[in-house]
């Protein structure tokens, strides 16, 4: 299962800064003024060889004092009920304040690892200032600076420690096939619609799927475990809370998957979360199919299709080698379509190119388009092969790998695309010294 670590605390206390550290992205806006950060952020993260996913929790709510305080204690519930590990924290520089009080007396009952994070502890006068943090009972307090970094590599030690054990999972033979998506956009629908009977309650109410639903599928000469994301549990909840919960436990399912189905609306398009969650599947080397739902509520003439696919491909890129169907999953139109499609990606996920094949086609298109020559140096690429994996990676011996720049390795696996099909698979491409 996917290790979550959620940042929670009041704004403006570094969370989004600790976020971007924590991931090395620059994913999250920062700034000075409080409540800058109003959507969602997730990004997966590695420390000393174990993978996780930070989520900044973020929001900003408008409205009174209350709503705001209100807000913030609903995200530190979920992230209490969905999270692996919790950061709370804190501003040395402000000292405990009541609603510091508030999250802290929330997180006292809570069983998951907590870790007070005082931040902004940028000169050695602050480490006895955030000796005041102690008074909330929640043990060590990790002094740290998230714009300088000093201080979080002893967090993550501690974060990492308290992982549980990854069991050595018995290889299932059957393919996991996840539907992800947004609230409401017909992934519950599109599951009845496959085994043909009303297995899960279908509302308009975004968030009617509560548990993450494990199907066996068996039916038209195709088998595999169809897995329906959980939606979310609080319906009265505004919808940033909704989107929220369902992200956290979407990262659950999709890590645990083969092919994902990124279901999307085709009234609304393909939106900030959408391509989230693709990235986020592309960066687990996971296969990805997108089905467009609801095309039968769409005006449209011979160019609409080609358009839209056009305006996702745009926003996915770089990796636009990837299936786009378009369905309307209450007309039944092309969902059998989305199986088929599915078990293909799976196909070319799971398919090993012989050496002597590889080579053959690879290293003649090589010796017609070598790699572009580095401070007077040439650079010769001898053999390649595919490295055992879950998903299809490559390795190119050469004299000088250090020399290739990313173009070309992009080339490479352009190649790689035409000549053996890998649709909706993301490649790993490796230069190694020969």
């Amino acid at each position: 299962m996917a290790n979550i670590v959620a940042i929670v605390g009041r704004p403006n206390v570094g969370k989004s800064t600790l976020f971007n550290r924590l991931t090395e992205s620059r994913k999250a806006i920062v700034d000075d003024f409080s409540g800058v950060t109003r959507d969602r952020h997730y990004e997966s993260a590695e420390w000393i060889g174990k993978k996780f996913t930070v989520i900044d929790t973020g929001g900003f709510v408008h409205g009174s004092d209350d709503i705001f305080e209100e807000a913030i204690r609903d995200q530190v519930h979920i992230a209490i009920e969905e999270a692996s590990a919790i950061i709370f924290m804190v501003d040395v520089t402000v000292g405990t304040t009541d609603l510091d009080d508030e999250i802290a007396d929330l997180l006292r009952r809570t069983s998951k690892p907590v870790f007070v994070v005082a931040n902004k502890v940028d000169h050695a006068k602050l480490h006895h200032a955030s000796s005041e943090f102690y008074a909330f009972g929640l043990g060590e307090i990790y002094n740290i600076s998230s714009a300088t970094g000093s201080g979080t590599g002893e967090l993550l030690d501690a974060i990492v420690a308290n992982f549980p054990e990854e069991e050595e999972e018995e290889e299932e033979s059957l393919p996991k096939i996840t539907i992800v998506g947004r609230p409401n956009v017909g992934k519950s629908s599109l599951t009845n619609a496959l085994l043909g009977v009303d297995r899960n309650i279908v509302t308009d109410i975004a968030g009617t799927t509560r548990d993450t639903i494990k199907i066996h599928y068996n039916q038209f000469g195709h088998e595999f475990l169809l897995v329906d994301t959980a939606g979310l549990r609080r319906k009265s909840k505004v919808s940033e809370d909704i989107e929220f919960y369902s992200v956290m436990r979407t990262i659950r399912a999709l890590e645990d998957s083969d092919v994902v189905i990124l279901m999307i609306d085709a009234n609304d398009g393909i939106e900030g979360q959408d391509i989230n969650i693709f990235h986020l599947a592309e960066k687990n080397k996971k296969g990805i199919v997108i089905v467009v739902n609801k095309w039968d509520t769409i005006e449209k003439d011979h160019k609409t299709m080609k358009e839209f696919e056009a305006r996702i491909r745009e926003k996915i890129a770089p990796f636009t080698d990837v299936p786009i169907i378009f369905t309307s999953v209450t007309e039944k139109q092309r969902i059998f379509k989305v199986v088929e499609t599915a078990m293909e990606v799976f196909k070319n996920k799971t398919k090993k190119v012989a050496t002597s094949k590889l080579n053959d086609v690879m290293l003649s298109i090589i010796e017609s388009y070598p790699p572009p020559s580095s401070k007077g140096k040439y650079i010769k690429i001898k053999y390649a092969t595919q490295l055992p994996g879950r998903a299809p990676m490559f390795a190119f011996f050469c004299n000088l790998p250090q020399y290739i720049k990313d173009p070309y390795k992009r080339f490479v696996e352009n190649k790689l695309r035409d000549n053996f099909d890998f649709t909706g698979v993301p490649i790993q491409v490796y230069f190694r010294q020969k």
